[in-house]
């Protein structure tokens, strides 16, 4: 049998995504940047209940772990945008299955989720019913 090592040595892995993502408003967030970038008072729009001040909490803090990018304009007034990097769009599979696993224990259909919508894997498009069966993309 292989020595998985002291676990006192090593980060969770798990532990190490969920300290990213913590917060309610991270995983919403991420969900709101799914279908493109957007810019503050457009998720300020989309995310009822939000703070401007926990909003940019929570925007600063996807962007010093490469989550999410701030796109910066030089024009007047400035214009500041948020998207998802190519390492939040990683994240796809875990919030497909959030959304899965959620819809099963509302035991509801019906809602439409952007993180559905468009089946990321690095390096190309995984269809839905790849996503759903947890098959590796060929």
């Amino acid at each position: 049998m292989a020595d998985s090592g002291d676990c006192t040595t090593f980060q969770c892995p798990i532990q190490y995504v969920l300290d990213m993502l913590g917060s309610k408003w991270s995983i919403v967030i991420l969900k709101e940047l799914w279908s493109g970038a957007r810019r503050t008072h457009e998720l300020l729009s989309a995310l009822p209940g939000i703070s401007s001040k926990t909003l940019t909490i929570r925007l600063r803090n996807l962007e010093e772990h490469g989550i999410v990018e701030r796109r910066v304009y030089a024009e007047v007034p400035p214009r500041v945008e948020y998207a998802l990097t190519a390492k939040g769009k990683e994240l796809q599979p875990v919030l497909n299955a959030l959304h899965q696993v959620g819809e099963q224990w509302l035991d509801q259909e019906g809602c439409v989720c952007p993180v559905q919508q468009v089946p990321y894997v690095s390096g190309g498009k995984l269809s839905a019913d790849k996503l759903s069966t947890g098959q590796p993309a060929l």
